[in-house]
């Protein structure tokens, strides 16, 4: 028998698309803090560090306040427009069709190229263990687990992802707690260290105000996910309440644990040696727990960053089906990608998202370093330009005659024009930026293709009846 869908919320703009609203608003809130908190966190963030040595934490905090605005943005338009599609539905209505159309394929395009990132990624984490196990292998095994739980009902992603995060929350937490001791009164084989390496290995602010921002133009890269809490409204069964309180929490825990978990790392290590992490020996976390006397503290950490990277990987799955889902509703996409399994479920969606992951995760694993760059460098402007295209879309919803949200973002316009000029700024910095670089060469074609792509379409569908390319 199929199961009752949940009831509608009362908004003013139910989603037509069909997707079952099945999602719990815990559910909602831990999906969306574990889409943010990824791997980066647990293997040291050392370009960051690199480039700003403990004003790290200002980055921190500076990057949370601009992913908080989005964060309420989003929640304030998501509310009234609970659809599938999210930000990207939304655009199609405030900023027109061609706007709807290239930040979802964007977005859809970046979440497949982390997923097949993020699957190598742990295949590689579980050669810790069994570095005798054959790569494709562990990299087949993951990708199928992941599109079994998404094939079937969306509660049951919820709950894998649920646990899934959980276990990173737990992490940072035990984290931070034994970083605070070890900090402030020591540990039986560890004396305190005080707060010396703050200041003792050339000051606070060893790399100057151009080393500070050139941190957050790393460490804003931590933030995105957080537009995630978005993307499940349509299948959130309140929307109306648990979108703004998940987003809410999501943001200030993000904060708590970023902020604070690199305090504890920079406090702990001094930053020269966090600088030179990257792999789990030299991981912040495996330095904390060895001085805490945690036994197989590598072997620990390790289990945490294959799980960060599983969950990583599962919620973005999960986020490119819904792009293209609602991509096929308003016509840009197959119409077969729209269509939904018994249990609300859009798996030709999911069949579409799984032909780009094993592209991505292909060529992640096997192709040339300039092939890998050139996914990297769409990723990096991708996300940056979705992140603007939210903001520019929040000032058009401001602007619209439809009654207010219940849910405000505090001082916009003038917050939200803030942080959209940050993200501009950052948007042209990358072309300056060791290892950001790419992110011009390769997403500039990238976006002129999409453009192209759009106009195809959209003649088409005008000499068939269709829209026109103006939207009307």
């Amino acid at each position: 028998m199929t199961p009752p869908r949940a009831t509608p919320p009362p908004t003013d703009d139910p989603d037509p698309a069909g997707l079952w609203r099945a999602l719990t608003g815990r559910q909602v809130g831990m999906i969306g803090l574990g889409g943010a908190i990824g791997t980066g966190l647990f293997l040291g963030s050392g370009l960051a560090i690199s480039r700003a040595g403990p004003a790290t934490i200002v980055a921190y905090a500076v990057c949370a306040l601009v992913a908080f605005v989005i964060a309420w943005a989003l929640a304030e338009m998501v509310v009234v427009h609970p659809r599938a599609g999210s930000f990207g539905a939304v655009a199609h209505q405030y900023l027109g069709p061609p706007a709807g159309f290239v930040q979802r394929w964007t977005y859809w395009t970046i979440q497949v190229i982390a997923v097949g990132g993020e699957v190598v990624a742990a295949g590689l984490y579980v050669r810790f263990w069994w570095p005798q196990l054959p790569l494709w292998l562990l990299t087949a095994v993951f990708s199928a687990v992941l599109l079994g739980a998404n094939a079937l009902a969306v509660r049951f992603f919820g709950t894998v992802e649920y646990w899934f995060a959980m276990v990173k929350v737990v992490a940072i937490v035990v984290f931070i707690g034994l970083g605070v001791v070890l900090i402030t009164v020591g540990l039986p084989h560890s004396p305190a260290t005080g707060l010396t390496n703050l200041t003792a290995h050339g000051g606070f602010l060893p790399g100057g105000i151009n080393g500070l921002f050139l941190a957050m133009v790393f460490v804003l890269f931590s933030y995105i996910g957080t537009e995630v809490v978005a993307v499940t409204a349509a299948e959130s069964e309140r929307p109306e309440r648990d979108i703004p309180r998940a987003a809410r929490r999501m943001v200030l825990r993000l904060v708590l644990f970023y902020v604070l978990a690199i305090a504890v790392v920079l406090t702990v290590v001094p930053w020269e040696v966090t600088a030179q992490g990257g792999t789990v020996d030299t991981s912040p976390f495996v330095r904390v727990f060895e001085s805490a006397g945690v036994p197989a503290a590598a072997a620990i950490t390790n289990f945490v960053v294959l799980t960060a990277a599983l969950s990583s990987a599962n919620t973005n799955l999960y986020l490119s089906t819904r792009m293209v889902h609602s991509l096929a509703g308003d016509g840009f996409a197959p119409a077969w990608a729209g269509r939904l399994s018994p249990s609300g479920v859009p798996r030709n969606a999911l069949g579409l998202a799984a032909l780009g992951l094993a592209l991505a995760a292909a060529l992640s694993a096997t192709a040339a370093d300039t092939a890998y760059l050139v996914l990297f460098g769409i990723s990096v402007f991708g996300a940056l330009v979705v992140w603007i295209m939210i903001l520019v879309t929040h000032w058009k919803f401001r602007r619209s005659a439809r009654p207010a949200s219940p849910v405000r973002l505090w001082g916009a316009p003038v917050t939200s024009g803030l942080a959209a000029l940050f993200l501009a700024a950052v948007l042209v910095s990358t072309a300056f930026v060791d290892g950001l670089d790419t992110a011009w060469s390769a997403g500039v074609p990238f976006f002129a293709f999409l453009v192209v792509a759009y106009l195809v379409i959209a003649r088409r569908r005008a000499r068939a009846g269709g829209v026109s390319s103006s939207g009307a």
